[in-house]
């Protein structure tokens, strides 16, 4: 039997209430100065008889403003439309102002009403459900309704139906129709390939598109952007510059589309300078291709880079919300807090801040330490009917290592009557971390579960956070209980596991467990290696830990960033071997940062090697010359080696660095609330009984080391 006659026999009861849906967004939903909704009130009045207006036709009418109506919360009937255009038209109004449950809920209107969709109405219909995850089973729904109506034959329908089925991950289905489709044109072969490569099967989307040049069908510049995508995906840089030239020759090399394609997948195979000459010699340069490169260099690392991107770019256009929002994002790692209050003031005068945009801003702040201006902000957004200003002002906080701050937060955020999401409580987790406060950890813990969210999706992370928080406060064993009892593990999941065992010397474990999650058939990424790298090195793991990295690169095809080889400095370092490690580091093809160094100097110190240790320093110095901490290494090494003269002159460098970092700090958790301790400070109210306690144990260690 067919594909279409299975879905024939299903089609006879399609209920329209099917697509329903009580997600209908209201006007609050949209900021006061939105134009659209400004002139909502309006609109009753255009339709009045009396209005000047309607005295054009009424379908003219209603086409031209059913955008308007899209977002109008009082729009139930629908009576104006007596056309599918008009339908089509409104249903394309709610998909691309990202209402999709809501187009749903009109097509569902639709139908109920006796509309009659066309082979227009169907594509739209599929975008809007490719677009909800959880609305993906409607699909054979939609194909049993156009079969229905008489669309079977219909090439535009049947293309729909086949990008619907693989951006829904069902490539059988789809490839069941295409085969079935006896005039495939090119949008069917692209749609095609499109599905294998959204579905993972690279390898038979590629043999897809030779079959396709073979067949005699020539591909457009949409099918060159599809299999562009296919190589940035597999990395294959050999391939995308084939395909690159190719496009060239067919006369697509000057097209935005494949540019811009060609452009994103040189960015992600990491070849910026092939990239940056492409984007060079482009003709017209749109905003997506500034921010395409400024996307990449974000993602690598370089927020220099991105900063002197929009530099140019603001000579020859203007920046779009998404680029500001990019860009504020790069001006935060760099704490250039000048430059983002010029940004600022310049999103406010051009009317282009919005909720996204006010939280990047929010965010920067925090991070450039402007707490006042960042509360300034959630301010003014903090009472509207969403969560997610607070939640970002949480982050921020927890970024900068006000923990208590975050906590008070929360709980103004209940005050005001915002119920805690898992986002919410997932932040406050991660500040009782840092914080070690345990109890309280528990409390969450217990409201998780009394609350059935870790049957949820959006828990999963929550669960996570959890495991970690247990980890870091000294209880593994809560935290494997908690690991067990998950309903979903994920990648993320399994590494925080093995990273749990890591910070509990447990590195047999992680290993063990690195053993279990391959046998659950979850593939590991460079995260889940780097847990397992720091594990063996805090457990001594020389053998197992060479084992490890050997087969990241070998085995799984991984390459080692810098993260990698600091931990594989740091076992080489532990076991005493400082040779090798101090070659490791002239070896790697990544440079080197403070954090691989002060891995190999803490070990030189360890051993009493000064020579290399020396050598270590002076790098270090270079690195962050303002950091007292290493010339404290340095010259407790010197003193160890009896070498008094330079560790004196060490000592007179640090009093000539003006230390600007905060002290160091610890807490304990007690009844529920947190005491702080900092060095040297007596302003706590039991000053004198620590202290005293201080000196009893210091007394204990000297004992026992007589003994």
């Amino acid at each position: 039997m067919s594909l279409h006659a299975k879905h024939l026999q299903k089609a006879e009861n399609f209920p329209p209430s099917l697509f329903s849906s009580s997600t209908i967004p209201t006007l609050r939903g949209f900021p006061s100065a939105n134009p659209l909704t400004a002139r909502i009130p309006l609109l009753p009045r255009s339709h009045s008889p009396t209005s000047p207006l309607s005295l054009l036709p009424s379908h003219y009418l209603t086409t031209q403003t059913s955008p308007l109506w899209t977002h109008c919360h009082q729009f139930r009937n629908y009576t104006y439309f007596t056309n599918v255009f008009q339908w089509n038209s409104t249903l394309k109004a709610r998909i691309d102002a990202g209402f999709f449950e809501c187009a749903l809920s009109l097509f569902s209107s639709m139908l109920a009403g006796g509309g009659r969709p066309d082979h227009f109405t169907f594509p739209l219909v599929a975008r809007a459900v490719s677009a909800l995850p959880g609305r993906s089973g409607l699909t054979k729904e939609i194909h049993s309704l156009g079969i229905r109506l008489g669309f079977s034959g219909d090439g535009y329908f049947r293309n729909s139906l086949i990008g619907l089925y693989g951006r829904c991950k069902d490539i059988v289905y789809a490839r069941n129709m295409f085969d079935e489709m006896r005039d495939r044109d090119v949008v069917s072969w692209t749609t095609m390939i499109s599905g294998y490569i959204q579905s993972g099967d690279i390898l038979e989307s590629f043999r897809l598109f030779h079959e396709m040049r073979t067949s005699g069908i020539e591909p457009n510049s949409v099918t060159l952007a599809v299999v562009i995508r296919a190589f940035k995906v597999e990395k294959i840089v050999d391939g995308g510059r084939q395909l690159h030239g190719f496009a060239i020759k067919r006369g697509f090399g000057s097209q935005e589309l494949v540019q811009n394609s060609i452009l994103t997948a040189y960015s992600k195979m990491d070849c910026f300078e092939e990239a940056e000459k492409l984007f060079h010699f482009m003709e017209e340069r749109s905003f997506v291709s500034w921010n395409i490169l400024m996307l990449a260099y974000f993602s690598a690392g370089d927020f220099f880079k991105v900063v002197e991107f929009f530099q140019r770019m603001m000579a020859e256009l203007y920046p779009s919300p998404e680029t500001l929002t990019l860009v504020i994002s790069a001006l935060s790692k760099c704490r250039k807090h000048r430059m983002g209050q010029q940004i600022h003031c310049y999103a406010v005068k051009r009317g282009q801040i919005d909720m996204v945009l006010q939280a990047s801003f929010m965010d920067f702040y925090a991070q450039c330490a402007d707490f006042a201006s960042s509360f300034s902000l959630l301010e003014e957004v903090g009472k509207l009917n969403c969560s997610t200003p607070w939640i970002v002002m949480m982050w921020a906080l927890v970024q900068s290592g006000q923990f208590i701050q975050v906590i008070s937060l929360f709980q103004k955020m209940q005050n005001l009557g915002f119920e805690p999401n898992a986002e919410a409580m997932r932040c406050l987790v991660t500040a009782y971390t840092h914080l070690g406060a345990l109890l309280l950890g528990k409390v969450i813990h217990g409201y998780l579960v009394r609350h059935q969210l870790s049957a949820e999706s959006e828990a999963e992370r929550l669960e996570t956070s959890i495991l970690n928080m247990y980890a870091k406060c000294g209880n593994i064993t809560c935290a494997r209980r908690c690991f067990d009892n998950m309903v979903y593990r994920d990648i993320v999941t399994w590494s925080s596991m093995m990273e749990s065992y890591a910070i509990h010397g447990m590195g047999l474990e992680a290993i063990k467990l690195f053993h279990q999650m391959q046998e659950a058939g979850v593939s590991p990424n460079s995260i889940t290696f780097l847990s397992l790298l720091s594990s063996c090195s805090h457990s001594g793991l020389l053998y197992e830990g060479c084992q490890v990295f050997t087969s990241m690169t070998e085995n799984f095809g991984i390459k080692a960033d810098l993260s990698h080889y600091t931990c594989m400095v740091d076992l080489l370092a532990r076991a005493g071997k400082l040779t090798e490690a101090l070659n490791l580091i002239h070896s790697m093809d990544v440079k080197p940062d403070w954090r691989i160094w002060g891995a190999l100097l803490a070990s030189c110190r360890v051993h009493g090697n000064i020579k290399i240790g020396e050598c270590v320093a002076q790098r270090m110095f270079e690195l962050e010359p303002d950091n007292v901490g290493y010339h404290i290494i340095l010259s407790n090494m010197q003193a160890g080696g009896d070498q008094w003269a330079k560790a004196e002159g060490i000592w007179k460098n640090i009093k000539e660095i003006e230390f600007k970092g905060r002290p160091g700090w610890s807490c304990i958790e007690e009844k529920g609330g947190f005491s702080f301790f900092v060095a040297a400070d007596y302003s706590h109210q039991r000053a004198e009984d620590i202290y005293e306690t201080l000196k009893y144990l210091g007394r204990n260690v000297q004992e026992i080391k007589c003994l």
